[in-house]
């Protein structure tokens, strides 16, 4: 398998919107990224990768793009972003941003013009469909509502949209709108960007009939269609083959044989993907199925294509609440998601906050939480006569708000990140649990972060190591090996709350690297603490 840099990286994802505010209007902003670059480098970041900031009506805050060619006000202007690329590069960073091509909003001139008329010659790179039996088409639901279909009354005709109703799905099939698309995605990579994660790109692909669904509730026949890999290898051909850039794409319903296609590096489609088996499979932890995931892609991908880990983002609960225990382990519980994330086989991504430990958020009425898919379920579940405090406690866990509140930069109010009231609010433990408390701790989850990173760079057996699970039966137990060349590295990390004993005989020359407890790095206990987490050389 080739070497890349992209392989090598450590991804810094900044969910803009809720990073630093450095105008007071409560909404974070490209030039609040800017006056943060010096922390994110001195973290060790390689590759920040940028939420969509295009200009947007925001009802999905900015994954429904009315203009790919412009920025939004709460995020800046062109100028700053401009500004913020050189910044970026002149700290030897890279930049990667979000391509949003499935959808559009309904208030880009595209659609406007596609449902201004039938023979529009945009109507075409929309999807439009007469009624049957006069209401929609088929049973199909979309992400966010109970039906992917939307009555338009000027034409008479359905329109598809995947997600909100104020989010049409674009035509894939429509040769002009494609080329379109590869247009602006020259626009962007000719400003210096250094390459795209690609928002559920497996989805561009349609059925060619739209015949009802079976389960119409699993809605996998949204993704993975025929004609997918063909839309890719042009996207290659056209546009990605001619700039040395990174492509990570988020590939939802996929299993690695599945996922493979769009990986292999014969193929010429994408660098690397997001799969959501975990965050899909798993609304809690589970140690087994974790394990079995891991190891089928490690198989699925081995020596062929590159795959991605990560806990948690913008779209799923942070990772120590949801997988840890944020109440009497935050701290070590923190530490050993993010021994795992950086030692398994993958580019690893860190959510903004995740270096220091936050936590989801638990707001106290509907009214605090701003996640259109949240609040769609919400209305859609009491429609049908639920109890509306039932359905509110159902969606707390996995609602995307968790992973949104404002970055806690300090204890002063809005936890520093605004002098203005925050687009949300701020979780109330911001006073124990922010950045200024952390670089002031030696011991904290920021510096750990820093050590792993470091370790990462100086280590080609993270990045490159075979992967190899050593007790795939055990609860609590996961301990893998690494191996690359001549050196093999122990990962053993104890996932649970309480002490776990465990025998390291097959590996005597052992030498401690990293833990997070504070362990005399000359002894070799066998008894591990609750969530701790070692990092061993084996030598010879």
């Amino acid at each position: 398998m080739n070497k890349k840099w992209w392989k090598e990286a450590v991804v810094y994802q900044i969910y803009w919107r809720s990073f630093f505010d450095s105008d007071g209007d409560g909404y974070g902003d490209l030039k609040g990224v800017m006056e943060k670059l010096d922390y994110i480098k001195d973290l060790g970041i390689d590759v920040i990768w940028l939420n969509p900031f295009y200009k947007s009506p925001d009802r999905d805050n900015g994954y429904d793009i009315s203009d790919y060619y412009d920025v939004m006000d709460k995020a800046g202007d062109m100028a700053i972003f401009e500004e913020l690329i050189q910044e970026i590069h002149s700290r030897g960073l890279k930049v990667i941003m979000d391509l949003v091509v499935n959808h559009t909003s309904d208030q880009h001139p595209w659609f406007a013009e596609s449902r201004s008329s039938k023979d529009n010659p945009k109507r075409d790179w929309y999807i439009w469909e007469d009624p049957k039996d006069g209401k929609e088409p088929n049973n199909w639901r979309s992400y966010f509502a109970p039906s992917c279909w939307e009555w338009d009354e000027q034409t008479g005709q359905y329109y598809y949209h995947s997600f909100a109703v104020e989010q049409p799905d674009l035509n894939w099939r429509n040769p002009e709108l494609r080329n379109e698309i590869y247009k602006m995605m020259r626009f962007w990579l000719d400003k210096g960007i250094d390459g795209f994660r690609m928002d559920v790109i497996n989805l561009l692909a349609k059925k060619e009939v739209f015949s009802d669904a079976e389960n119409p509730n699993n809605i996998s026949y949204l993704a993975n269609n025929p004609g997918i890999h063909d839309y890719l290898q042009e996207m290659h051909r056209e546009v990605l083959q001619h700039y040395d850039v990174m492509t990570v794409g988020e590939i939802p319903f996929v299993s690695p044989e599945e996922g493979l296609l769009y990986v292999d590096e014969s193929r010429n489609e994408l660098n690397t993907l997001f799969h959501f088996q975990v965050a899909d499979d798993m609304p809690t932890w589970n140690m087994l199925r974790y394990k079995e995931i891991q190891s089928s892609w490690y198989e699925g991908l081995k020596k062929r294509g590159w795959n991605s880990q990560f806990l948690n983002n913008h779209d799923h609960t942070r990772q120590v609440t949801r997988y840890g225990n944020d109440r009497n382990y935050r701290v070590q519980s923190a530490k050993l998601l993010a021994t795992m994330i950086h030692t398994l086989p993958g580019t690893p991504y860190i959510f903004q906050g995740e270096e220091i430990g936050m936590t989801g958020v638990r707001f106290d009425s509907i009214e605090d939480y701003n996640d259109i898919a949240m609040k769609n379920k919400y209305q859609e579940e009491v429609s049908k006569g639920r109890d509306p405090q039932e359905v509110f406690e159902s969606l707390l866990l996995l609602s995307r708000d968790n992973s949104r509140t404002p970055m806690q930069w300090n204890d002063a109010p809005q936890a520093g990140f605004s002098s203005g009231e925050p687009w949300i609010k701020v979780n109330p433990n911001y006073k124990e649990i922010n950045v200024e408390a952390a670089l002031n701790d030696p011991d904290s989850v920021y510096f750990y972060y820093k050590k792993l990173i470091a370790l990462r760079k100086e280590n080609d057996v993270m990045v490159y190591g075979d992967y190899k699970d050593l007790l795939p039966d055990d609860e609590h137990l996961y301990v893998y090996s690494r191996s690359y060349k001549d050196e093999t590295w122990l990962i053993v990390l104890n996932h649970c709350d309480g002490e776990q004993a465990v025998t390291l005989d097959g590996f005597t020359n052992r030498k401690l690297i990293l833990s997070n407890y504070q362990r005399d790095l000359e002894k070799d206990e066998e008894i591990l603490f609750p969530h701790e987490a070692r990092i061993y050389q084996i030598t010879k």
